[in-house]
């Protein structure tokens, strides 16, 4: 039976499409061939060619694909595994940096232009199997964003299955705030914020940007990169799925970050999505792992420890890591927290949008919080505390509603002609946001004054 039966009717389409009617204009599609239609996905070469000077098998070479309005996407490049070898010291332990179900990552130089890359040797009989190779060959090729990892290229030699990525200097989030070694300094409560709302905006491409729309499936913490201004990459996209239109698939991701509907039914949405993200933002906030056996048993599964906690704010800063030692404003605290639970709701239906939640970290993840301070509330659960509001600016705040919820962020130094009273994520004009952000940035500069009549 074909590895491609459960493909999406989406995916098999764009399969189609990509195969036939991509060479619109004369431009090339993105593979020499559709899909194959049998179970070997990519042809097979003997070991004994590795040595060969071909660069990688033609019948699987990755070409120029048609480029998006405004953009500069360049086609992956294809590697021969002697070029791999050499570039990681072939394969040496030395250069290890991470490995886990689907394979080892490597750090390497590529011997002809320099460049230091990430090169991740796929385990044959691992969990990435030909299937997801391709996929992510494919997803990487057709999406380029400022917080999804570049790939740069490919290597599929006889059985060797590799690919190829910038390199992330600082790793993973997961090495972060759960793997902290005694000598490794914290992060803060802004950089966390920050990494946040990078994954989020990663999400929000995929869902809404990204011509055609995509589920990522695999949002974790480990799959969360960061550069070294804590820039975020979002990776591992063998599990990505093309848009569905309520189709059922085979239920696969990260126990602990699976949203239960999907879990239970196989059903995906973008929904499913906003629930990871949830997850990876809970832990941000508590530096707890989605699921920890080395916990009491009523603590190892994260979200079901925190729910009775969202019920009530008073709670919040239960949740709050103590490696931050209280450096935070309760009303930052609560402002994540109550995003958190909202993408942690049970019913899909009541999750906010990822672009909603972009919206609202935007407050906490641009600046640090002595600068702009945010406040929370449902519609019933009251105000948080004001001991943090003794401060000499002018307070303002303005009114974001999700779904049945409502979110009241307060932000000083703002003049009531610098921003809208009430704001509605449906109705949301992005410039107004930019404009804030702007403003935001002049007032952390001492170059906007308020006027505080």
């Amino acid at each position: 039976m074909s590895r491609f039966s459960y493909f999406s009717s989406d995916e098999k389409k764009l399969s189609e499409r990509l195969g036939s009617s991509c060479s619109r204009g004369g431009q090339t599609s993105y593979y020499s061939t559709a899909f194959p239609q049998n179970e070997s996905l990519l042809p097979q070469q003997h070991p004994e060619n590795y040595a060969s000077k071909t660069s990688a098998p033609e019948q699987m070479k990755i070409v120029d694909a048609p480029k998006a309005a405004g953009s500069d996407n360049i086609a992956a490049q294809a590697f021969s595994f002697r070029e791999l070898a050499t570039a990681t010291k072939n394969f040496r332990q030395e250069c290890l940096i991470g490995e886990g179900g689907f394979g080892r990552v490597y750090k390497g130089k590529l011997e002809k232009t320099g460049q230091v890359v990430a090169v991740k040797q796929l385990d044959r009989n691992g969990l990435q199997g030909n299937m997801e190779f391709l996929v992510e060959v494919l997803m990487l090729s057709l999406l380029h964003h400022q917080n999804l990892v570049n790939l740069i290229g490919y290597c599929a030699d006889g059985d060797q299955r590799l690919l190829v990525y910038e390199y992330m200097p600082l790793g993973s989030l997961e090495g972060h705030i759960l793997d902290l070694t005694p000598d490794q300094k914290p992060l803060d409560w802004y950089a966390r914020m920050k990494i946040a709302l990078g994954a989020a905006k990663g999400l929000e491409y995929l869902h809404d940007k990204s011509n055609p729309p995509v589920i990522y499936r695999d949002l974790k913490s480990s799959n969360v990169l960061l550069d070294k201004e804590l820039n975020v990459k979002l990776s591992d996209f063998g599990l990505a799925k093309l848009r569905p239109t309520g189709d059922k698939t085979h239920v696969m991701g990260t126990y602990g970050y699976c949203a239960p509907e999907y879990q239970r039914t196989g059903q995906l949405t973008v929904e499913s999505d906003v629930y990871s993200f949830g997850v990876v933002l809970l832990e941000l906030i508590t530096g707890r792992r989605a699921i920890d056996t080395t916990r009491p048993n009523n603590e190892q599964n994260l979200v079901e420890w925190a729910q009775p906690v969202f019920k009530d704010p008073s709670r919040f800063p239960e949740l709050a890591d103590p490696v931050l030692n209280g450096e935070f404003t309760i009303r930052a605290l609560n402002q994540a927290v109550a995003v958190a639970a909202m993408c942690l709701q049970e019913e899909a239906a009541v999750r906010p949008l990822i672009s909603d939640v972009v919206i609202v970290l935007s407050f906490l993840g641009n600046g640090p919080d002595a600068n702009m301070v945010a406040s929370c509330y449902s519609d019933q659960n009251p105000t948080c505390d004001d001991e943090e509001d003794s401060r000499k600016e002018p307070q303002r705040s303005l009114e974001l509603e999700i779904g049945a919820s409502t979110l009241e962020v307060s932000v000083f130094g703002y003049s009531d002609e610098m921003m809208p009273k009430r704001w509605v994520f449906s109705e949301f004009d992005t410039e107004k946001l930019q404009q804030v952000e702007a403003d935001n940035e002049k007032i952390r500069h001492g170059k906007l004054v308020s006027d505080s009549s």
